[in-house]
């Protein structure tokens, strides 16, 4: 029998693909995205797939939103099993020029929009006496980068969230899970990338920056192949608290564990060709 799977931010990319692969497996699919056009595509492909599904158009900042949300899927299938946080944004530039008002949004919708949609659905899990939760974080809630200070330090914020949750949770049966991506051959960079103006003194590290990340992005794990990582997790009895989707997040991890500082330091910089 499948399982009510809820995804946040699941109107393109790696949310999308994990929707349809669960679909296609027999799983109910619940789930909003600020996109209306996304969510109408992806419900007629949940359609064709022949799945129960329940799609909203919702902006993840919408309190009162997220809890309606919340009681039609519990009124219409009656049950949920797992929760997938999946909406995020990017903020790039460097730290001393940046709009700090901009980054307030950032950590709305990373921290307190992953936060607001654990929070709906914990006591409902918390009753039924099991479930999941699954946040979407990044290679960067462990390993800081340069020029995305802001970004950074709301997966750093969500990595602590959901490990202080996983104590308080643990004792109803509900397992808590981190998805930690490097790169994924998605868009989500290039929105985001943008020079410093003329005269800045990041400018042309930044430039650097940027031609190396796109480099990367061309060679990184696709959305299916992270879709697959993901799904594991949602199915799996007992999953980790921290999950890969790829060798390069794997490896950095590992290095960032074992060198001294000096040398991780090194390894970034060369690795990002910025320099100096």
């Amino acid at each position: 029998m499948g399982q009510v799977i809820v995804i946040t931010g699941l109107a393109e990319g790696m949310g999308r693909e994990v929707a349809t692969l669960l679909a296609r497996s027999g799983d109910t699919i619940a789930g909003f995205d600020i996109s209306s056009e996304g969510i109408d595509s992806l419900a007629k492909e949940l359609s064709s797939i022949g799945c129960p599904f329940h799609l909203e158009p919702l902006n993840i900042t919408d309190r009162k939103g997220i809890q309606r949300f919340r009681d039609t899927v519990l009124k219409k299938f009656g049950a949920v099993d797992t929760v997938v946080s999946n909406v995020g944004i990017g903020f790039f530039g460097p730290f001393e020029e940046i709009d700090l008002d901009k980054a307030l949004q950032c950590f709305e919708i990373n921290v307190i929009g992953a936060s607001a949609v654990f929070q709906a659905f914990i006591p409902f899990l918390r009753k039924q006496g099991h479930g999941k939760l699954v946040a979407m974080s990044s290679l960067v809630g462990r390993i800081p980068f340069p020029f995305e200070s802001i970004y950074t330090a709301s997966k750093f914020a969500l990595q602590g969230l959901v490990e202080a949750i996983q104590y308080e949770v643990r004792p109803f049966g509900i397992d808590v899970a981190l998805v930690e991506p490097a790169q994924v051959s998605t868009n989500f960079a290039s929105k985001i990338h943008q020079l410093p103006p003329e005269g800045s003194p990041y400018r042309e590290r930044v430039r650097r920056f940027i031609n190396r990340d796109n480099v990367l992005i061309k060679t990184a794990t696709t959305p299916q192949v992270a879709a697959k990582k993901i799904v594991s997790v949602i199915r799996k009895k007992n999953p980790k608290l921290h999950n890969q989707v790829d060798f390069m997040s794997t490896v950095f991890l590992a290095l960032n564990r074992i060198l001294p500082k000096f040398a991780r330091d090194m390894i970034l910089v060369n690795y990002m060709d910025i320099r100096v």
